[in-house]
């Protein structure tokens, strides 16, 4: 049986993060091994409700079915969200490893960033004589912006020359901050000599913020940056950046992960060596070759327009397919045909499954969707492994994978969530697509499908409550009970109960009275409708703690909860005690009432949904019936 490995991080960084999984899958080709990289796109300008949302995914897998835990630092620096999941992995005794992060006693992997910076600087300030510095920094919890500003401190406290850095500015690794602050420094005419920043993102849109203000990058400022990503080494100018060397951190990740299988002591960890690698941006420009590089992704251009423009039209046949339909049923059928028939960019392995309240508390405000964590019993909208269409409706969400093989080849399976704010919706299931991380298929196929999501039930529960105002709500008009459009709404209420909690009790008793037809043929209907007011007077008296619905005609229903679900026999009997003999001769006595009535309880082992309890109420009514008519 393969080793599963579970992965948690944001996909902000994902030239990186694709690099760093890259090295592991290498490392592990010798091993049986699996990947589950629980993946979100949190940021830090999100509402709170937004971010629990997104990290919910994180509360998806149960630790307790994997061998190892390893956190992205470098994407995931929420400091809450890390202990949780190194609480959880210490509570299921397996090992973590965090990569560009420590915490105490537990076990790491890094580059060397610090010594890395100070080759960095030693050569801006030998080579290029630079003697004022701005220090774009991430965010103050950053172990690795805190690190690279720290290494600039000390290199400049080693060299005499302190006063070099004149101004730290943390921009929460968003780029419009970078922008904002170049903005403002053009204006005030200051430039500094270099701009030094913790990545190679924030170093991009400084040389476009720059030239948007009439300065040049190398020739009136310079800029570095940090991770050597893809872009940076094609745009112009190329980044002087530091090289991390992430594909070799993955690789160490899974040295490490077999040597704490093997004994070693947790808390250990492995360095990784970096490299300074001078560019355009800091006038080195006999370092790279930057124009071959750049030449090539001219040729690579056609195909990847190509590429996008059907991707687009994917997507727009998504929301095309979605925000019609009128019923929660026609979206599953609607989107299930769409994937089953076409599914190119999602590959032959790809999962969509929601909540089991997500289609009902459509129709009913007081259904709440979860946003702690996600339902055991999931709803399978589509879902198909190595090709093999899923056959069942619902899914156990501890298995992660529908149809998930524990043997054969390794895979890469990456989790995406769907919520709208904290308010869960189920999740996506990708698998070896490392390439549509990098290029950020994913995160445009996860928002544009959540979106649809969000506008299709918002419209549907708009359409809802609209088509509620417009009936005479939820009660019948001549005896006053809930009428059938009422219990609909209480079905729906106890089925989200069945999806939540297996153990919940209730029953329900099916009321038919009998010789009705009889009184409204011999005395009209108007007699008809006081004998009916007399039947329905008994059932609410009888059951006076439960809700009592007339479903049409000489048919009633009962939901029994609390008192009455606990003496449901008494009642019964009560019931039955109160009614007159049975008689299908006229004229009646004035106070006869006759009703057949069957009871059911739910039963959770047998029992799946309202339906399935109803159906033997049915059964046991007409029982009595034919008892009571001496058949």
């Amino acid at each position: 049986m393969k080793k599963k490995i579970a992965v948690f991080t944001t996909g902000w960084c994902s030239e990186i993060l694709s690099q760093f999984l890259s090295g592991m899958t290498g490392e592990l080709h010798r091993d049986e091994a699996d990947i589950f990289m629980f993946l979100c796109y949190a940021t830090y300008t999100d509402s709170p409700a937004m971010s629990k949302g997104e990290m919910n995914i994180y509360n998806l897998p149960d630790l307790h079915d994997f061998d190892c835990t390893v956190i992205f630092g470098s994407g995931l620096d929420n400091r809450e969200q890390i202990d949780n999941i190194i609480d959880r992995s210490n509570e299921a005794g397996i090992p973590v490893i965090i990569q560009g992060s420590r915490r105490e006693g537990v076990s790491f992997v890094g580059s060397d960033n610090y010594q890395a910076v100070k080759d960095l600087c030693a050569h801006l300030v030998t080579e290029h004589s630079v003697k004022k510095i701005t220090f774009f920094a991430g965010t103050k919890d950053s172990h690795d912006s805190e690190l690279r500003l720290n290494a600039v401190r000390d290199y400049l406290k080693e060299n005499g020359c302190e006063e070099y850095l004149t101004e730290v500015y943390y921009t929460n690794w968003e780029n419009a901050a970078a922008t904002r602050r170049v903005n403002e420094i053009c204006k005030a005419g200051d430039l500094p000599d270099v701009f030094i920043c913790a990545n190679d993102g924030l170093a991009m849109e400084t040389c476009i913020s720059l030239s948007n203000n009439g300065y040049e990058v190398p020739q009136d400022v310079l800029v570095t940056g940090f991770d050597y990503i893809d872009g940076g080494k094609v745009f112009d100018p190329s980044i002087a950046t530091v090289d991390q060397c992430f594909d070799q951190m993955g690789a160490a990740t899974v040295k490490l992960w077999k040597a704490l299988s093997e004994g070693e002591k947790s808390g250990s960890g492995r360095m990784v060596p970096c490299r300074f690698i001078p560019g355009e941006s800091c006038n080195c420009y006999e370092f790279r070759n930057s124009d071959k590089l750049r030449r090539r992704m001219g040729r690579e251009t056609y195909a990847k327009r190509a590429r996008t423009t059907y991707f687009e039209r994917k997507l727009n046949l998504i929301d095309a397919t979605i925000l019609p339909c009128l019923t929660y049923l026609e979206l599953k059928e609607n989107l299930h045909n769409l994937l089953a028939g076409n599914h190119d960019y999602e590959g032959d392995s790809f999962h969509v499954l929601l909540e089991p309240n997500f289609g009902l508390s459509i129709y009913d405000s007081n259904i709440k969707l979860d946003s702690g964590g996600y339902s055991r019993n999931m709803e399978v909208i589509y879902s198909t492994e190595d090709g093999v269409p899923y056959k069942g409706e619902n899914f156990d969400s501890r298995g992660l994978v529908p149809g998930y093989a524990p043997e054969g080849e390794n895979h890469l399976y990456v989790f995406l969530p769907l919520h709208e704010s904290d308010s869960t919706y189920g999740y996506l299931v990708f698998r070896d697509c490392i390439e549509k991380l990098e290029n950020h298929f994913l995160f445009n196929y996860y928002n544009r499908m959540g979106l649809a999501f969000d506008k299709f039930r918002h419209a549907l529960t708009l359409d809802h409550i609209n088509k509620r105002l417009l009936d005479l709500m939820g009660r019948d008009p001549l005896t006053n009970v809930n009428n059938r459009m009422a219990y609909e709404d209480k079905e729906k209420y106890l089925q989200s109960q069945i999806n939540s909690d297996p153990n919940v009790k209730f029953a329900l008793v099916v009321f038919d009275v009998n010789n009705l037809k009889m009184v409204n043929d011999s005395l009209g209907h108007e007699a008809g409708d006081v004998y009916l007011l007399r039947a329905c007077h008994l059932i609410c008296d009888v059951f006076k703690h439960s809700p009592v619905y007339r479903m049409g005609g000489d048919e009633f229903l009962a939901v029994l909860t609390g008192e009455d679900y606990d003496n449901c026999g008494d009642k019964m009997k009560l019931f039955n005690e109160r009614m007159s003999p049975y008689s299908d001769t006229m004229p009646l006595p004035d106070d006869y009432v006759s009703v057949a009535c069957g009871i059911s309880e739910f039963d959770s082992t047998t029992d799946k949904t309202v339906a399935d309890v109803i159906k033997r109420a049915d059964e046991a009514m007409y029982k009595d019936k034919a008892a009571k008519k001496g058949l």
